[in-house]
């Protein structure tokens, strides 16, 4: 699936790691919504990024913006992940990933020579009439959560 700036990004349900079923459109109002997507749960650069998001949260939350981590990982994962982190964003499950698809972020991925199909770490920026209005894509984790950021207080 292609995503266009500035059209309606595509709405989804999942279940969140406070045990409840969250869907795009629930946000929709907040100044931005962060999706990011992300491969596994307790990895090195993913619990970076988590805490990196984790560690800004206040100035995410202070400019109206939502922050959202979506992996295939399950719920038990994700609930462990949340709890040794101190994450104080909802982590949603896309064990199908039927959002990751959406997005166009469930990619073919080479490891140690072995191809398997997996989460391409991407974040996307969501307006408040749900409209995406910035994507990254291959994010490469140092200084991620800072431009996220930026971009967000450029769009003040």
């Amino acid at each position: 699936m292609t995503l266009i700036l500035n059209e309606k990004a595509p709405d989804f349900r999942l279940p969140a790691s406070n045990g409840e079923e969250i869907a795009l459109a629930d946000f929709q109002g907040k100044k931005h919504i962060v999706l990011y997507f992300y491969p596994k749960d307790m990895t090195p650069g993913c619990t970076t990024q988590a805490c990196d998001f984790r560690d800004m949260h206040a100035d995410f939350s202070a400019l109206d913006a939502v922050i959202l981590g979506v992996s295939p990982d399950p719920l038990n994962k994700h609930e462990k992940f949340v709890e040794k982190h101190g994450l104080p964003f909802l982590l949603l499950v896309d064990e199908n990933h039927e959002a990751a698809e959406k997005y166009g972020v469930w990619k073919l991925k080479k490891m140690f020579g072995k191809e398997y199909m997996g989460i391409e770490r991407s974040t996307f920026i969501i307006d408040k009439e749900g409209k995406l209005v910035k994507e990254w894509r291959k994010v490469k984790v140092k200084r991620h959560v800072e431009e996220a950021l930026e971009f967000i207080k450029e769009k003040l």
